[in-house]
């Protein structure tokens, strides 16, 4: 009797230890980093095509039938220069009448200038006479230019893309004859994202590279940045060469594009592990370290990747004290516990 006493109270010691639950919260090791500061200007690389400032379809101004086409597709023609005429002879008859006309009415109008100082034609005659020369100039004026438009000039400098006639052949006023690619304006195109619209005001200069001449850096001018996002989420931006590009770009060809912004507050870029990083819900984040050694959840954004397993990351302020390893094991706060590394002066920690 006296055995069994014994053990009772440490059975019921025992059993009443298993139904008390643990208190205690169980606490992460964590390796932690510093993000490191980038350069403090940045530079960007975008994908562009070089672009005509336009295309110009080129007609005449009068109607008849074309005697000549001066140019072939492909060719190069610079402003001013003939593209092509119209058969002008009945043009060039109407002007020849006209001022046959005009010379003889002003010859007449001049006498009854002189029979007018003299009194001998009334002030009525005379201002008709007057009036009839000034209608017959305007009319021959109008024939002079009609005369003139038999002759298609190129407006602008460019390629000629298309001929759509041949001689021989009648058109109307107004139909496009020839169309010309304007190359007095080259322009390069490309897609930013929507970092760079939000600081387009830190953009500081604006290059190009073209593949046929990696060495030589373009200088590039902002024409402008189309303030709506297309259906990827990007910004379509229009820029200008500086200079006359060179004879290489034409219209069609790929460029690099590098911008290069100052430091701003919204782009200010960090290099992190990417061991630190991980995904929550398609976005990237990071867990930072507070005082009270509770972690917290930040959102980055990724801006590039390097091959040494690092990542170029935007949204942090600089100071804080990021986990490096172990982030997809932690929740949001999670008390952790800091592993101090061993310095590479002492190793194993023995000194």
């Amino acid at each position: 009797m006296k055995r069994i006493n014994l053990l009772f109270p440490a059975l019921c010691l025992l059993m009443g230890g298993c139904g008390v639950p643990s208190t205690e919260q169980y606490v992460h090791s964590v390796l932690l980093t510093r993000p490191m500061p980038t350069d403090e200007k940045q530079t960007l690389d975008f994908s562009g095509i070089v672009r005509e400032a336009g295309e110009i379809n080129l007609g005449f101004k009068t109607a008849g039938q074309i005697n000549r086409i001066a140019v072939d597709e492909g060719d190069f023609v610079r402003q001013g220069q003939l593209i092509a005429t119209l058969d002008d002879a009945d043009y060039r008859l109407g002007v020849e009448a006209l001022q046959v006309q005009y010379d003889q009415l002003s010859a007449e109008v001049k006498r009854l200038e002189q029979l007018y100082k003299g009194r001998s034609v009334s002030a009525n005659d005379y201002e008709k006479a007057v009036a009839g020369l000034k209608q017959l100039g305007v009319q021959l004026q109008v024939n002079k230019n009609k005369l003139d438009y038999t002759r298609l000039c190129a407006p602008v400098s460019g390629y000629v893309r298309q001929v759509n006639f041949d001689e021989a052949e009648m058109v109307n006023a107004g139909t496009a004859v020839i169309s010309l690619l304007d190359v007095g304006g080259m322009e390069v195109e490309l897609d930013v994202p929507a970092t760079v619209f939000r600081n387009q005001a830190d953009i500081e200069s604006i290059s190009c590279q073209s593949s046929d001449t990696p060495n030589k850096v373009i200088p590039m001018k902002l024409l402008s940045l189309t303030p709506k996002a297309d259906a990827t989420q990007l910004y379509r931006m229009r820029l200008g060469f500086t200079s006359t590009p060179d004879a290489s770009l034409t219209a069609g060809r790929n460029v690099r594009v590098r911008l290069c912004l100052a430091e701003a507050d919204s782009l200010r870029n960090f290099v992190l592990p990417l061991s630190s990083l991980f995904q929550e819900q398609g976005e990237s984040c990071v867990w930072v370290m507070g005082g009270d050694s509770i972690i917290n959840k930040v959102k980055v954004n990724i801006q590039a990747t390097t091959p040494e397993g690092r990542a170029i990351v935007s949204g942090l302020e600089g100071d804080e004290a990021v986990v490096r390893a172990g982030v997809h094991a932690l929740r949001e706060g999670d008390q952790v516990r800091v592993i101090e590394e061993a310095s590479e002066t002492n190793v194993g920690g023995l000194l």
